[in-house]
């Protein structure tokens, strides 16, 4: 799969594709619908399909405070689209040059200057443009005057509920990761690299990997039972993600993973943390000692129902 950043990155080769367009976070079930369709008009015109993309994505860049939790960073979304098959991904950055683009400048540099689009698949629902002025309909209109289609990618819904990442975060916020898992199509994960953290778990005799998150607002808070391949061996143990109120830090959200019976070097290395089940919310001790009784708790029902 190729990565284009920027449309100053497209080149004469990259015109003549099969798009859609979108944020695409978390790729679950409905968006790997909407990747199926693509995939088989590529197919049918022999051509590329190409997802455009943005980052940040527009409701992070418009309002950064109340923007909603990233299901995935962008290295994560990048992998999974490679994995459903797409050939090429235009990520766009949202800045204030893009976000004031017309709908009908969108379309003339976008979709037809940069990409040479033949075939877009969309939501009905697509806005796009200054003050969101762009509509399926005005694709319609502007794809039959340059010369190619438009099609709605049909709505995938799950119990009769539209399957969204509106609908995940919810599902992933009430800890029902069976629900998750059936929304996405695999399991919740989060992947990232592990960095020196504070150090501080290896003194309450509970060391952990401090895996960096990328993102400003995480999709889940609180302690987790959790599991991690290792050189080819599933780890089990308990993550704790949040802000560490117990201790004095930096205020932002953090990732730690303690894995049971492991005392390797994780430092540098890539970990992807699967999430099955929420153990209890993110609570703020008085004492080391009470969040050391807390840790050696969560550890003993962890191991519990793994049966460990």
């Amino acid at each position: 799969m190729e990565l284009v950043r920027g449309l100053h990155n497209l080149r004469p080769r990259h015109r003549g594709c099969v798009a859609t367009i979108g944020n695409f976070d978390g790729v679950h079930v409905g968006h790997q619908a909407i990747l199926a369709r693509l995939r088989a008009h590529s197919e049918r015109l022999g051509l590329p399909g190409c997802v455009v993309i943005f980052e940040p994505q527009p409701r992070e860049f418009f309002a950064p405070d109340a923007a909603p939790p990233r299901l995935t960073r962008l290295r994560e979304k990048l992998a999974l689209l490679q994995q459903h098959g797409v050939d090429r991904v235009l990520c766009l950055a949202f800045n204030r040059r893009l976000r004031e683009l017309s709908a009908e400048q969108f379309v003339q540099q976008v979709l037809i200057e940069g990409l040479g689009v033949r075939h877009l698949e969309v939501g009905d629902d697509f806005r796009f443009g200054c003050d969101r002025s762009g509509d399926f309909a005005f694709l319609q209109d502007s794809g039959a005057k340059h010369g190619f289609t438009v099609e709605a990618a049909n709505t995938v819904a799950e119990n009769g509920e539209r399957i969204s990442s509106t609908r995940l975060r919810q599902v992933l916020a009430e800890g029902d990761f069976i629900l998750a898992s059936l929304l996405l199509g695999r399991p919740f994960s989060i992947t990232g690299r592990v960095v020196y953290g504070q150090q501080l778990g290896r003194t309450l005799g509970a060391p952990t990997a401090n895996v960096q998150l990328k993102r400003v607002n995480p999709p889940l808070h609180g302690v987790y039972r959790v599991s991690a391949e290792v050189d080819g061996v599933v780890r089990k143990g308990v993550a704790n993600i949040g802000k560490r109120p117990s201790v004095s830090g930096d205020g932002k959200a953090h990732l730690e993973v303690h894995l049971f019976d492991f005392s390797g070097d994780l430092y540098g290395r890539r970990l992807t943390v699967v999430f099955h089940q929420k153990l209890r919310d993110e609570q703020r001790f008085d004492s080391l000692d009470a969040l050391q009784a807390a840790i050696k708790a969560d550890f003993a029902a962890a191991r519990a129902q793994w049966g460990l």
